[in-house]
């Protein structure tokens, strides 16, 4: 007996009025139409079969969206992107091989030689060697600012400044960022507002909302949300005007001419990012990584509830302990970010912050070195509580006055709080910090 091919569920398309966590768990991820499985199935293919050779050619020539090699599309990656989108708000997304990965193909359609990005200057170290150093080989300058004033980002905009990056909670201290002020300079110079959300997530905040152009994340962290797999993304919130920026105004060589701010209107950016930067650079996500943080996305909205209520009970713990000079968590009650917070994270501060030892340097290492529940590794937004202390690994190429000017120091050691019990996240933290 030949069982017959499911048919479409067309119920499953995604509804604006739908909440987060059913857009979590629906978007992107209707049933297959070939087997009728509720689980996207995995695609794992390098390439496809053209129907016809007037197909295979209107696709290499952007004429039809039919995949041609999983190097620029995957159904289980579409399914991914298109969850990601319709969670953030956008009209369209681009996932990538890692967060990294994923930087460079947000500033792929903007930026030429010669031209340059405004950065803050509380960013992932990662970020920081990345914008300071190897952008540099592509002609490719960064001006670096201090965030918490948003009125240094509009003075730091010059003729050849093409995109203003931030991140909405900073990594590592979870200094918290005033998107809306920052939006307002971007729109001012007509040049489009990046903001990485990764620490946040679509949760707790939503950029686009605020005034952001597009939005990326690093998918390896609370995406995921189970350490398992690597991955980037890049998200259009649709409402920049792509004849704006030259290489998507200008005519492509690389597709006889086509201009991709003409032909593709609101979806300019997201085609570009797939056409040149996916197909030219290779940087793909693998459809397995895409799967696994499909599948974590479903949970995000009950492990940011639980990652925010530890990360608070840990931070207040923290803030009293005799050995610890400094927490800084944007969630604690007398934080002078209370108002941001109350603004832009009304559901939680978020699960990754920064805390002073005593004895600086050393007790630090001491510290990761002493935990024994928690992970010490260089990863965050785990279900596992992680530590790491910045200075010795993350941000270790930053001299000690640019630690200082990045919000933490030597001492400084970073937490992102996981989903486990959390009088057994502080009791590991005090027997460790007991050991100094």
């Amino acid at each position: 007996m030949t069982d017959k091919p499911a048919k479409p569920d067309n119920r499953r398309r995604v509804d604006p009025k739908w909440g987060f966590e059913t857009r979590a768990i629906h978007a992107g991820t209707a049933p297959d139409p070939a087997s009728g499985a509720v689980v996207p199935p995995i695609q794992q293919t390098a390439a496809y079969a053209f129907p016809d050779s007037d197909t295979a050619a209107k696709r290499f020539d952007l004429g039809d969206f039919g995949n041609v090699y999983s190097r620029i599309t995957n159904p289980t990656v579409a399914a991914l992107e298109k969850k990601l989108a319709a969670l953030e708000g956008g009209v369209g997304a681009t996932c990538a091989a890692s967060g990294h990965a994923a930087q460079l193909l947000a500033l792929l359609p903007l930026m030429t030689a010669g031209d340059d990005i405004v950065a803050a200057r509380q960013l992932y170290g990662g970020s920081t060697a990345q914008f300071g150093t190897v952008f540099q080989r592509f002609g490719w300058g960064a001006r670096t600012v201090d965030a918490r004033d948003p009125g240094n980002i509009g003075r730091a905009i010059g003729p050849k400044t093409r995109a203003v990056f931030v991140e909405s909670l900073a990594n590592p201290d979870g200094l918290v960022v005033d998107i809306e002020a920052i939006a307002a300079a971007t729109k001012r110079a007509r040049i489009p507002l990046i903001v990485d959300n990764t620490l946040a997530s679509p949760y707790l905040l939503r950029p686009f909302e605020w005034g952001a152009d597009l939005v990326i994340h690093s998918t390896t962290k609370f995406l995921n949300g189970h350490g398992n797999a690597l991955g980037g993304v890049v998200i259009d919130g649709g409402r920049f005007d792509w004849s704006r920026a030259p290489l998507l105004a200008e005519p492509c060589a690389a597709y006889h001419g086509v201009r991709f701010a003409e032909k593709f209107g609101k979806l300019a950016y997201t085609v570009y990012t797939h056409a040149i930067g996916l197909r030219d650079l290779g940087p793909a996500m693998a459809p397995l990584n895409a799967f696994l943080t499909t599948m974590g996305v479903e949970t995000l909205a009950l492990r940011m509830q639980r990652h925010c209520e530890n990360a608070l009970a840990v931070a207040r713990h923290l803030d009293k302990h005799s050995k610890v000079t400094w927490v800084s968590y944007a969630g604690l009650p007398d934080s002078p970010q209370k108002a941001l917070v109350a603004k832009y994270l009304p559901r939680g501060a978020g699960a990754v912050f920064t805390f002073g030892v005593k004895g600086g340097l050393e007790a630090g290492r001491k510290l990761v070195e002493s935990v024994r529940l928690i992970s010490h590794v260089a990863n965050l937004g785990d279900a596992r509580t992680l530590i790491i202390h910045p200075a010795s690994t993350t941000h270790r190429p930053l001299s000690e006055d640019e630690l200082r000017a990045s919000g933490i120091g030597p001492e400084a050691v970073r937490i992102s709080v996981g989903l486990e019990t959390a009088t057994d996240i502080m009791a590991d933290l005090d027997q460790a910090l007991a050991g100094i």
